[in-house]
């Protein structure tokens, strides 16, 4: 058994697929129109074959209140591993993105929280 799909809801998935490439880095796997929504998947480009996280619209209301119960919390909805945290840092923030604090050290790893633009908090680490 193995981990292959991961979701995170986003409130726009256009705007979702526009940071998670543009400002992360990802690169879509899926995208597929289903109605409505789209059927969006991205990947990190060094393992393109690897897990793909899914970019799921926000179309069930329960889910909506879940998304503002986590942020609320800063209860980070992903993390990603990155191997230099303060120069992903000083990038992302020199992109826009708004972080909630500046990366700290928690036991072996070093971790910092953003916003995703989309109703999410995320994390990145560096263990």
């Amino acid at each position: 058994m193995k981990i292959q799909l991961s979701t995170v809801m986003v409130q726009d998935q256009q705007k979702a697929l526009e940071f998670y490439t543009q400002i992360l880095g990802f690169v879509v796997k899926h995208d597929i129109p289903m109605g409505e929504y789209r059927w969006l998947t991205v990947v990190s480009p060094e393992t393109e074959n690897g897990p793909e996280l899914v970019l799921e619209p926000m179309a069930f209301e329960p889910a909506k209140v879940y998304q503002k119960a986590l942020f609320d919390a800063g209860i980070p909805a992903n993390a990603f591993v990155v191997a230099d945290i303060e120069a992903e840092y000083k990038r992302m923030q020199d992109l826009g993105v708004v972080f909630k604090g500046k990366p700290e050290k928690f036991g072996p790893v070093t971790l910092v929280r953003f916003e995703d633009t989309c109703g999410n908090l995320l994390q990145i680490f560096q263990p």
